[in-house]
This record gives structure tokens, C-alpha cells and sequence, in this order.
């Protein structure tokens, strides 16, 4: 498989359902959206925007099964299956506020070879594939070199639903408001995760993610030169709904501060 041209096939898509969703949302009103549970929404956006995806992921890999926020399709693929969210950010999409992604990873066996990360208000498409490096527009993109939290810029994002380690969460959150150049929150972790590929975060970490929100994100940090894990240092971060992404200087000491706090 040509994992190059299935990833300028994924990133041509993902522009084109990013412009979709761009012109619904000037269209989203109260009656367009859902709650799935507890600050967890929905709107049409979502749902048509995914449709979309898997069709044309569908024509790409016939034989693809789909891993979906929205269950858009249940089928399962023997070797290939997609793993996506069509709009990662929704609160911050029905709110009017310009950061939310579509997020694609394929998977092959259990090894991601492909991601794709399309911030659509910026239009900034963040991509890699098995070999290669990850890129930003079409430019090589790299995680910072800086060596310390000190000299860090932290991304995060807040509990919504899963508030078992809270305690544990604003501990450590207090920590590195006082230990790093600062905490920021934008409300998508894949976006988060392209900053940090790109150097414009040190790290990321998070609880309760699901694998639409990472898988994708996570790739392209480890194909810029960065580094995941989940809470105890392990590799249990797509399906474990514990990640830690980071450059590899701040790696063992953000792993420590972490652990010290997440037992």
C-alpha cells in the first residue's frame, strides 16, 4: 500500500468536509443540537460531516471497517479500519468560538500507519504516514526543542464527564501553573496535539479521551520527533483514555511530575 498517496487522498477529503462544516456554521441555532450525555453534544454538523468521511474513506480502502464518534458505520475491517472524529470540538463549534478539527487515523492491525489532523477555521492540515515526516501545509514540522517544564508551554483539556481523578487533575494542573510558562485549554485535543508536532506546545496531557480524539493526533506528534504515553509511562494511550504527548527533552521529567501525582 502507498500510505503517501492514501494520506494526500485522506488530507484533500478532510478539506473538502472541513469546508462543509465551515459553511454550516453559520447556520448552527439552539435546534440544532443534541446532548448525548452530561456536557456532551451533537449537532447534524457532526453527523453529515461523518457520513461524508466514510463514504469517501469507503471509495479509498473498500475493504475498510470504521472506528466513529458518531456510528456512522459499524462495520469492522479485517486488516484496515479509520478511526475518526468529523468534528473534534463541538462545544467549542456550537458556541461560535474558531477551534474544532477533523481527525483521521487509519489503522492496520493494531499499528496506526496514517494521520491527519484539519483545523478548518485556519485551515491548517497537520499530516503524516508510516515513514515519513509529519507536515503542516506541506512544510516539515518538528516538536520543540526545550528542555525543561520551566520552559514549557502546557496544553490540557478539563474533565467533562469522568470526574474520578479530579483531585488528582487539579493538583497537578496547580503545579504547572506554577512550574511552566503556562496552561492553556482550547478544547480539542487533536488540535493540541498538532501544536505539540509543531512545536507550538512542549506537551499535552489529558484523561478520558476517546480513540477518534487522539489516535490521529498522536501519530503525527511521533512522526515530528515527540513522544506518548499513558499515565504510568506505558503505551496504553489510544484505548486507555490516559495520554501523555510531549517533545522527548521534557519527557522523563513530565512522566515523573505526572506519576508523582495520577497513582
Amino acid at each position: 500500500m502507498d500510505y503517501k498517496e492514501i494520506c494526500n487522498a485522506v488530507t484533500a477529503i478532510c478539506k473538502s468536509v472541513g469546508d462543509f462544516i465551515y459553511e454550516e456554521s453559520k447556520k448552527i441555532t439552539a435546534a440544532s443540537i443534541e446532548v448525548k450525555g452530561k456536557h456532551d453534544f451533537v449537532t447534524y454538523v457532526d453527523k453529515a460531516s461523518e457520513k461524508m468521511l466514510v463514504d469517501a474513506l469507503s471509495e479509498l480502502i473498500p475493504e475498510s471497517g470504521f472506528i466513529a464518534e458518531e456510528n456512522t458505520s459499524d462495520k469492522v475491517g479485517a486488516e484496515f479500519n479509520w478511526i475518526i472524529d468529523p468534528l473534534d470540538g463541538t462545544t467549542n463549534f456550537i458556541h461560535g468560538i474558531p477551534m474544532y478539527a477533523i481527525s483521521i487515523a487509519l489503522q492496520q492491525k493494531d499499528e496506526i500507519v496514517l494521520g491527519v489532523v484539519y483545523e478548518i477555521n485556519l485551515k491548517e492540515c497537520f499530516y503524516a504516514w508510516k515513514g515519513s515526516e509529519a507536515f503542516l501545509n506541506g512544510n516539515p514540522i518538528k516538536v520543540s526543542a526545550n528542555k525543561t517544564i520551566n520552559d514549557s508551554l502546557i496544553a490540557t483539556g478539563f474533565p467533562y464527564y469522568d470526574y474520578s481523578k479530579l483531585t488528582e487533575y487539579m493538583e497537578i494542573f496547580t503545579y504547572l501553573m506554577k512550574n511552566s510558562r503556562g496552561v492553556r485549554r482550547f478544547g480539542s485535543a487533536a488540535v493540541d496535539l498538532a501544536y505539540v508536532a509543531c512545536g507550538r506546545f512542549e506537551a499535552f496531557y489529558e484523561y478520558g479521551l476517546r480513540p477518534w480524539d487522539v489516535a490521529a493526533g498522536t501519530f503525527i506528534v511521533q512522526q515530528a520527533g515527540g513522544c506518548n504515553y499513558d499515565f504510568k509511562g506505558g503505551d496504553n494511550y489510544i484505548f486507555g483514555k490516559e495520554l501523555i504527548s510531549c517533545n522527548p527533552h521534557i519527557a522523563e521529567e513530565f512522566l515523573g511530575v505526572c506519576r508523582s501525582y495520577f497513582k
